[in-house]
């Protein structure tokens, strides 16, 4: 007990730690000043009616007339009759019906005044409800370990929104902070989940392995293919955010393939340190050899879903890409040849090379340790205390 309620203290420590990190570090208002002569925000607000879509062909487009109630902010409560301009493109265009949440963007001018307009659908509530959901499933069948799963959760997502995007949005190179958060996601997850004993070290050195494995490759890979890494639109526009950093933006590339690979060489690093650990106990009498082949029986099966897994992850992604390729009846060499395929290509093989490579890395360390009698003891030890 003493054990699991020091690493408690040490994951909250740690997501106490981001946040004041982040705090620390986030930039100000004063850090960008602006002449403007209004501010823009967005709140919360519900259609109370919305008209028919009226055709303008003199001004070239289509609206909608439309009430809304602003539901948040300084201004909640107020209605205001719009006119909803509508472009008839179907990704732009935000078209109402009464009662819908809508997001409002706000224009409020030094005088009190203000205008608005319909910005977006508005979707919190739809993930929130969502959110439950996952969150009482996770409890309701993994009971104790789903509620580790949940605070191992929670430090991932602090470690990337509180600690890695903004020392990255500070100039620190990506592909060391991108690296380190992965290790310490792994190594807070899996302790979490399996506690801290020779499987969960098994795994944790695997999965770390494996996941710095497949950054490298893609680091030299990308670079012998020119990737430019600007294969994303995202991307371009970083090159215009006011903090004006100078993106080394194949290291972004790496970073990013790093973290896509982590989530997967967990579930193979876990998986491989479980199946040998069980094993070790149904037949404490096999050899070390023997637990390592058996890791790496699993590990082939294993990996012949996982990897599908991450390409297709990768890859899921770009069918509206594919299909103007073949509607195009572009030549496949062209095709591949192209910057976002090729980067694709190397993130989806790089990733599944170190997901491979976590197989016998981990098979070889849990296997090991399973047959250290110094181990073995301590491993005792810890359950005979926790029981």
């Amino acid at each position: 007990m003493k054990k699991v309620i020091l690493l408690l203290l040490l994951v909250m420590a740690f997501t106490s730690g981001t946040i004041s990190l982040a705090a620390a570090m986030e930039p100000g208002m004063d850090d960008f000043e602006t002449e403007t002569e209004f501010v823009n925000y967005t709140e919360k607000g519900t259609v109370l009616e919305a008209s028919e879509i009226v055709e303008r062909p003199e001004d070239y487009f289509s609206a909608q007339d439309v009430t809304v109630r602003i539901d948040s902010g300084k201004f909640k409560g107020e209605i205001n009759e719009i006119e909803n301009v509508l472009s008839d493109h179907a990704y732009y265009d935000i078209i109402v019906e009464e009662g819908q949440k809508v997001s409002l963007m706000i224009e409020e001018y030094p005088d009190g005044s203000y205008n608005l307009y319909i910005s977006d659908y508005y979707r919190i509530d739809s993930m929130v409800y969502l959110l439950g959901a996952f969150i009482l499933l996770v409890v309701v069948i993994g009971r104790s370990k789903g509620i580790k799963s949940l605070i191992s959760l929670g430090v991932t997502i602090s470690a990337v929104l509180f600690v890695m995007l903004p020392l990255i949005l500070r100039g620190v190179n990506p592909i060391l902070v991108s690296v380190i958060t992965a290790v310490l996601v792994t190594v807070v997850t899996i302790s979490l989940v399996a506690g801290i004993n020779h499987k969960s070290i098994s795994a944790i050195a695997g999965t770390s392995i494996g996941v710095i494995v497949a950054g490298v490759i893609s680091y030299i890979v990308g670079n012998q293919a020119n990737l430019s890494g600007l294969s994303a639109e995202e991307a371009t526009m970083l090159m215009y955010i006011p903090q004006g950093i100078q993106f080394n933006f194949r290291h972004l590339l790496f970073a990013g393939i790093i973290m896509g690979a982590l989530g997967a060489a967990m579930d193979v690093g876990i998986s491989i340190a479980s199946a040998i650990d069980e094993i070790h106990k149904a037949n404490p009498r096999l050899s070390s050899r023997r637990l390592f082949r058996s890791g790496m029986n699993v590990g082939k099966d294993v990996m012949g879903t996982m990897v599908n897994t991450l390409i297709l992850a990768y890859t899921g992604t770009s069918i509206p890409m594919l299909l103007l390729f073949m509607a195009y009846e572009t030549d496949l060499s062209k095709v591949f040849n192209l910057d976002v395929i090729a980067t694709e290509i190397v993130r989806s093989l790089s990733g599944s090379i170190g997901l491979i490579l976590t197989i016998p890395i981990t098979a070889m360390i849990a296997s090991y340790y399973a047959k250290d009698k110094r181990v073995a003891k301590k491993t005792e030890d810890t359950e005979n205390e926790v029981i």
